[in-house]
């Protein structure tokens, strides 16, 4: 039988935490002497989005995993300002990890809207990021038109008001992977959808409209990896194939995957993060 996702969530553990800022929910997995990787969810996600990179690190004393609800999402506290930039989640981001008193460096992966977090932590800490891993990276539209970056805040926004968590979560999901992605995934991606906080994804919704993600990456000293799916048409190939060049990197293809590619294409982004294989998946 193949491993789905609420499998491989089954030995890792949930928890909450004070921060200097507020509370951050995040999910936990191994222990890390040398090692740990900090796993930054998407838009529309949660932390249950790295169920499989969660469910590789379980029982190990060689690695650690920390993937977190961010800011506004599950029960972290939202961020305080109404139009929040990519540097507030990336303080929330350290303040977080300042509680867990979380070694340094960290090898850093951001999913989508996570990337453009996981780009502005490394500027704001360069000496505690070993690594930084872009999967289905966001760019942001910072840098266009008013008129665009209008357009994209208020298309998302209008259909959070007009169609509600469980509704996009209908919409949504099936767009997030490829056509033949297996039906458990296609629930869990609805699953962690439907329970997205409005208030919270309307503060995400601004970050994404004002953020630059290659401003950013200029600033990016370590290591940078840029992966995505083929089959991905939220964060297209080409888009990112153009935060490579952003990065002086070239895009690792992930396959015929989509833009979940954490949950479908898990063995490619274990390996590419320096994780265990997690057996039976399909």
């Amino acid at each position: 039988m193949n491993l789905t996702p609420s499998d491989a969530l089954s030995g890792v553990v949930r928890s909450t935490v004070d921060t200097a800022h507020g509370k951050v929910q995040f999910r936990s997995a191994g222990m890390a002497p040398k090692v740990t990787h900090v796993l930054l969810h998407g838009i529309g996600s949660g932390s249950a989005s790295w169920a499989f990179q969660l469910g590789a690190a379980v029982g190990r004393s060689d690695i650690r995993v920390l993937a977190w609800d961010a800011p506004g999402y599950g029960r972290s506290t939202h961020l305080p300002m109404e139009l929040p930039s990519a540097q507030d989640y990336a303080e929330r981001l350290w303040s977080w990890l300042d509680a867990l008193y979380v070694n340094q460096p960290v090898v850093l992966a951001g999913h989508s809207l996570g990337a453009l977090m996981a780009a502005s932590a490394t500027r704001l800490r360069p000496h505690a990021v070993s690594r930084v891993v872009l999967l289905a990276p966001a760019r942001g539209y910072g840098d266009a038109p008013l008129a665009e970056r209008e357009r994209v805040v208020q298309g998302r926004l209008g259909k959070l008001q007009q169609l509600g968590p469980h509704g996009m979560a209908l919409a949504r999901a099936a767009a997030m992977l490829s056509p033949g992605a297996a039906p458990a995934l296609q629930e869990a991606v609805r699953e962690t959808m439907a329970q997205i906080d409005p208030a919270g994804y309307t503060q995400a919704v601004q970050m994404l409209g004002q953020a630059c993600l290659a401003q950013d990456l200029k600033t990016v000293a370590c290591p940078v990896g840029v992966a995505s799916g083929e089959a991905d048409t939220v964060t297209t190939p080409a888009n990112c194939d153009a935060v490579a060049q952003d990065a002086a990197a070239k895009r690792i293809s992930l396959g015929p995957v989509g833009h979940a590619c954490p949950l479908e294409a898990a063995e490619a982004v274990n390996e590419l993060l320096g994780l265990p294989a997690l057996g039976g998946l399909g």
